[in-house]
C-alpha cells in the first residue's frame, strides 16, 4: 500500500472516530436532559428510574383537594390519574391556569409519602393530550 493511501486511510479513520465520539456525546447529553413525566400510578408502583432524585409528576388536580396555608405560599393538592393519587406539596406562586379538575405537571421529588414540588406547570391548551396518555387519565379529563 502506498503512503498516500495510508494517509487517506488514517484520515478517514480519524474522522470516523471523531464523528462517532461526537454522536455518542450528543445522544448522552440528550438522554440526560430528556424529561418525561410519570403518572401517580407509575410513581406509586416504583416505575421511575432508580437513582433519579427528581421527577415530573403529571395528572389531574383532584377537585376539592387544594389547601392553601393562609400564612405562607405553601399549597398542597392531590394529583390523580384514573387509578391512583399522590399528595403534592408546593411552596411558591402557582400558575394562573392552575385550578382543581385541570391538568398539571409538577417537578420535584418523591419521598414515598409526599411529592414535594419545586415547580408546577398548568395546562395551556384545552385540546392538547400527549399521545398515549388519554387512556391513563380520568374520563373526560384534559391535560
Amino acid at each position: 500500500m502506498s503512503t498516500t493511501r495510508k494517509k487517506r486511510l488514517l484520515w478517514l479513520l480519524a474522522i470516523s472516530l471523531v464523528a462517532t465520539a461526537i454522536g455518542f456525546s450528543m445522544i448522552k447529553v440528550f438522554n440526560e436532559n430528556l424529561v418525561f413525566f410519570y403518572t401517580p400510578k407509575q410513581i406509586l408502583d416504583g416505575k421511575t428510574p432508580i437513582g433519579q432524585k427528581s421527577y415530573r409528576l403529571g395528572g389531574m388536580v383532584k377537585k376539592g383537594s387544594v389547601q392553601r396555608d393562609p400564612d405562607s405560599l405553601k399549597v398542597q393538592f392531590v394529583v390523580e390519574d384514573n387509578q391512583r393519587s399522590v399528595l403534592v406539596v408546593f411552596t411558591g406562586i402557582l400558575p394562573d391556569l392552575f385550578k382543581e379538575g385541570t391538568g398539571v405537571v409538577a417537578d420535584g421529588s418523591w419521598d414515598g409519602q409526599v411529592f414535594t414540588a419545586t415547580e408546577v406547570l398548568a395546562k395551556h391548551d384545552e385540546q392538547y393530550m400527549p399521545p398515549g396518555i388519554e387512556q391513563q387519565m380520568p374520563t373526560g379529563a384534559n391535560l
